[in-house]
């Protein structure tokens, strides 16, 4: 098994106005919050943690290419990792649930997958709208594709899409959670701009899994 870090214990790093401890995190307020399946069957989000742990990763919007790039990995963590660990990966996107299907056969995520449309979850944990860089630029392990390509292809995604919207509020930003079994929050960490999501290595050793190697042909490292 990889060793275990400590527990994250701040959200949005490098901006002391807006730390929180994640244990002063309180779900009550969201645990009713329904979230949509790709068949549009909604289910509240509490049912997400209550029997096991789950790492919930909030995404920007389905058309970001940074997001795309970052599901993409999320989609190499071998479901028998989570299996093996009682632990579940679930994306939350901020979309209408018809658009799911798409975004999983252009990323190849098969893990879960819900939407959170209006923005609930988003809105009551506090996550940001807009973004924010500190003197030394964001970067990220899973984003490939530069600033300017990156949004060529979001661009062109968006037009060639049946239904052409943001799928999403393309200022919104997301974050990440580790919980449960139960309520308590492990880990959060809610994102500043495009880049900062929280490295997966990082929430897979927060959850006490084993870490990925993701270059080439991803698979398991022994630490």
């Amino acid at each position: 098994m990889a060793a275990v870090l400590p527990i994250t214990r701040q959200i949005a790093r490098s901006v002391p106005e807006l730390r929180r401890a994640s244990h002063d995190l309180c779900l009550s307020d969201i645990n009713d919050c329904l979230i949509f399946d790709r068949h549009g069957v909604c289910k509240p989000f509490s049912s997400l943690f209550q029997r096991n742990k789950a790492i919930v990763i909030f995404v920007r919007n389905f058309l970001c290419y940074a997001c795309k790039e970052y599901v993409e990995d999320l989609g190499k963590v071998p479901a028998q990792l989570l299996q093996d660990s009682n632990a579940r990966l679930v994306v939350i996107g901020q979309s209408s649930w018809c658009h799911i299907e798409a975004f999983c056969s252009l990323t190849g995520y098969s893990h879960e997958i819900y939407v959170d449309p209006e923005r609930r979850i988003y809105k009551k944990l506090g996550m940001r709208r807009g973004e924010t860089y500190m003197e030394t630029p964001s970067s990220s392990p899973h984003v490939k594709s530069g600033l300017l390509v990156g949004s060529l292809r979001s661009t062109w995604r968006a037009m060639t899409s049946p239904v052409f919207d943001f799928q999403g509020d393309p200022l919104q930003q997301g974050g990440a959670l580790i919980v449960g079994p139960g309520p308590e929050v492990h880990f959060a960490h809610f994102d500043m701009n495009r880049l900062d999501h929280t490295p997966i290595n990082r929430l897979l050793q927060s959850a006490g899994l084993q870490t990925l190697d993701f270059s080439d042909s991803p698979k398991i490292m022994d630490v």
